[in-house]
């Protein structure tokens, strides 16, 4: 299930701390000067067991001509129209303001779940003041303190209410038909790419980005395959604001993601892969999908001796350190390798889904493990007795050692490149976890 919660608010009231308090990590930028998170930023959070993904928006200011806040407020509109659910944050330092009513009557009319939550309150006295925001017309409010966290578990607790409990066990999923999600920027092909491979116009492509609406899903039953190919839209609403588009599409492409078990990333040979898409790749690395790249229009571009090779170690650089994904050159209007790359897609498909044997798996790592051993840590030998897979969706692996704590990222890197090199895991994301022997 996709679930995505938006932070909505006037400017400066804490949003940007919650939302690294959310992802555990300082991806917004958090100053004291007003509009700071001018884009959205987008991240996935895990609370009990449950993952959802959270948008970030810039400082709500209804009337201004600031053409900052004229973006912004576009944006905080997007996104309240596409998320599930809304925390709506108010400071209580500051008390009620224009702004902040100018908001809660925007929410009220949305029809989605409102969590009216009341930042900065960090001490009793601030307790009691945070009841006057019930004025604001919305039924619950929750107190927290973004920067201690104080007050964030009962309030994590009812925004993940409806959210199902995420699976680790692999059964049941063995007979799905495998789902593939084309994501990518605004007019690099996506939907051209759909009508090539089903060989019918299921959609409308056009030089206009954002034509496609909706994501749409398509059955593929030909030459002995079968998947569903799920179409990620630009946007809804057409719209001359680039940055506009860009939202829609990520959000869209984000969705498309919860239900996707591969995702096929299109990108133009011309412009390269943009930061937008790294930050999308980089989400679907993070929920565990399986990814190819498709680097489309490349009829279109001049060759010499060594330019896809010069093209694909370019690109590589941009997506490190995750590397090990296909890379495939295409052209959609020509039809080149586009059979190709699905192929490609149901091997990493396949690879999403392998389970080695314990014994096989023991065999080949303890080789590797006693040809480069782990770093001394504090004059202590550090020793990897036994690995095991462990029943996920995406393939993790538990070594059982004496220090799990002291191994440091170069040599869990060495050991994901074993289990790459020796067991194929390309295109796919893997997990590695170090436990107490």
């Amino acid at each position: 299930m996709s679930y995505t919660v938006a932070i909505v608010g006037r400017p400066n009231v804490g949003k940007s701390t919650f939302f690294n308090r959310l992802l555990e990590q300082r991806k917004a930028i958090v100053d004291d000067v007003s509009g700071v998170t001018r884009d959205r930023q987008y991240g996935i959070s895990e609370w009990c067991g449950k993952t959802f993904n959270v948008i970030d928006t810039g400082g709500f200011v209804p009337d201004s001509v600031d053409i900052f806040e004229t973006e912004i407020r576009k944006q905080v509109k997007i996104a309240i129209d596409e998320a599930d659910a809304i925390i709506f944050m108010v400071d209580v330092a500051t008390g009620i303001t224009d702004l902040d009513n100018s908001m809660a009557a925007l929410l009220r009319r949305s029809k989605k779940p409102v969590y009216l939550t009341v930042n900065k309150v960090d001490n009793g006295q601030r307790e009691l003041e945070a009841s006057e925001f019930y004025s604001l017309g919305i039924d619950t409010i929750y107190t927290i303190s973004s920067i201690s966290g104080t007050g964030t578990g009962e309030l994590l607790d009812a925004l993940t209410a409806p959210v199902p409990m995420d699976k680790t066990d692999e059964e049941g999923s063995v007979n799905e038909i495998p789902k593939f999600a084309i994501i990518g920027q605004p007019n690099v092909g996506k939907s051209s790419l759909l009508n090539a491979l089903i060989g019918q116009e299921r959609t409308i492509v056009s030089e206009i980005a954002g034509t496609t609406r909706d994501t749409i899903h398509t059955h593929y039953n030909l030459y002995n395959k079968e998947f569903v190919l799920i179409d990620t839209a630009g946007i809804r609403k057409k719209s001359k604001d680039k940055d506009d588009l860009e939202f829609y599409s990520i959000i869209r492409a984000i969705k498309a993601m919860d239900e996707a078990d591969v995702c096929l990333l299109v990108i133009d040979a011309d412009k390269g892969i943009t930061a937008q898409d790294v930050t999308i790749f980089g989400l679907a690395a993070r929920k565990g999908k399986g990814i190819v790249i498709l680097v489309n229009k490349w009829d279109l571009v001049t060759k010499e001796t060594n330019t896809a090779r010069d093209y694909e170690k370019r690109l590589k650089e941009k997506i490190a350190p995750f590397t090990d994904v296909p890379i495939i050159f295409i052209s959609v209007i020509e039809k080149t390798r586009i059979f190709k790359a699905i192929e490609i897609g149901l091997e990493v498909y396949e690879s999403k889904s392998r389970r080695i044997a314990t014994s096989k798996l023991n065999e080949v790592m303890l080789k590797a493990i006693e040809h480069y051993r782990a770093p001394v840590v504090r004059g202590h030998i550090v020793k990897i007795k036994f690995v095991t897979q462990l029943p996920t969706h995406v393939p993790s692996f538990a070594f059982f050692t004496n220090f799990p704590d002291d191994i440091k990222m170069p040599y869990k890197n060495y050991l994901e490149n074993q289990l790459r090199s020796n067991f194929n895991f390309k295109g796919v994301p893997v997990r590695i976890f170090f436990r107490k022997k």
